[in-house]
């Protein structure tokens, strides 16, 4: 589809975006035909409006609208759906889902091949869904280092190895997050006994409220 792109940024998507790209025969170079936005959400309609009319333009944002490459017409969106980082490679993209966000066939096209291309599974998303896509996305990768943090404070208070944790949660994910442990089981005399013990710690809030949004 395209033989050459041109990424813009260096960050952690496009460096990692851009190595793909060369692990699959795409030359990545100035002024290809293809320009791929890797900047943040809020550089991103600067960075469109400084390109001249012509190449496809695309971005990489989950969260941002088609309207932003304005005033482009010949653009869609590839948002992988992965954490990424500066650490690792192009292989961080292997088998993540990525959500694809065209207005034509002819643009469709060209980013379920972008998305298949860097080793994405590619979902198609409604333009005018892209915030509660993005939230999700959000609550389910943001919140689960917020949980990490909050549970590794109270294990070192306890004298356990926060470290220990890892593989818990490891589990939780792969049984299909199969809900145990007290609230599964209605012991609300334990979950008020977790309640007390977190009373001046500064996480009594969150615990309730996240028992709260957690049928058993």
């Amino acid at each position: 589809m395209f033989s050459e792109a041109t990424v813009i940024g260096t960050g952690r998507a496009g460096s990692a975006i851009a190595a793909r790209l060369r692990e699959r025969g795409v030359e990545v170079r100035p002024d290809a035909g293809l320009r791929l936005l890797c900047v943040p959400d809020r550089a991103i309609a600067e960075v469109a409006q400084a390109i001249e009319p012509g190449p496809w333009v695309a971005h990489v944002s989950g969260g941002t609208p088609l309207a932003a490459l304005a005033p482009h017409e010949r653009r869609f969106s590839v948002h992988p759906l992965q954490t990424l980082t500066l650490t690792h490679g192009p292989e961080q993209l292997d088998g993540a889902w990525a959500a694809v966000t065209a207005e034509t066939p002819e643009a469709s096209e060209r980013a379920l091949w972008l998305a298949e291309t860097l080793g994405l599974r590619p979902f198609a998303l409604a333009d005018d869904r892209r915030a509660l896509y993005h939230a999700g996305a959000a609550m389910a990768s943001n919140f689960l280092v917020t949980l990490y943090r909050a549970a590794a404070q109270l294990f070192a208070d306890a004298g356990a190895p926060p470290e220990a944790l890892v593989p818990l949660m490891q589990r939780t994910i792969d049984n299909g997050f199969e809900l145990t442990g007290p609230i599964a089981r209605g012991d609300w005399e334990t979950v008020e006994r977790h309640l007390a013990a977190l009373d001046g710690s500064g996480l009594e809030r969150l615990y309730g409220v996240l028992a709260e949004a957690t049928p058993p």
